[in-house]
């Protein structure tokens, strides 16, 4: 059995002030609105595409060496992270709680690719979080958004 899909809600929704894709769970406007009429199977469907975009974005930056070490920093900084998801969406949720806080990302099983190391922590997460919400643009650009409003 999987797991219950929650919602990919961050409490920062732009689709209100007229975003096609939220810049805060980085959902298409219609999904936000039609979320709780969605069955398990669509929702799964949109949050493995939300974790396959923030995967790639995070594979492009970083490298985790240590997943043993990566969750127990999770659990002793007492930060929540999907078990069942990629080690890929847990160190974004550590990134996001504290990326401000980590000196020594060896010390979390984790290190950053030679291109991004002189980049402050608090940077990279907002570098990644931009090109994940690109990424999900560019996707409805080229999938969702030319079927939506083209004229009939």
């Amino acid at each position: 059995m999987r797991p219950r899909v929650v919602t990919p809600c961050i409490g920062v929704c732009s689709t209100a002030l007229g975003d096609e894709v939220c810049r805060g769970c980085k959902r298409y406007s219609h999904e936000v609105i039609d979320w709780n009429s969605y069955n398990d199977d669509q929702k799964a469907i949109i949050d493995a595409r939300l974790d396959g975009f923030l995967v790639q974005v995070m594979e492009n930056k970083l490298r985790i060496h240590d997943v043993k070490l990566l969750e127990w920093q999770l659990q002793t900084q007492r930060i929540r992270y999907p078990v069942h998801k990629s080690p890929y969406v847990w160190l974004f949720q550590l990134l996001r709680a504290g990326a401000g806080q980590i000196s020594d990302s060896a010390q979390f099983g984790f290190s950053v690719d030679a291109e991004y190391r002189t980049e402050p922590l608090i940077s990279l997460r907002e570098m990644i979080d931009q090109e994940f919400y690109l990424l999900s643009e560019a996707y409805y650009q080229r999938y969702i958004g030319r079927y939506l409003h083209r004229d009939v």
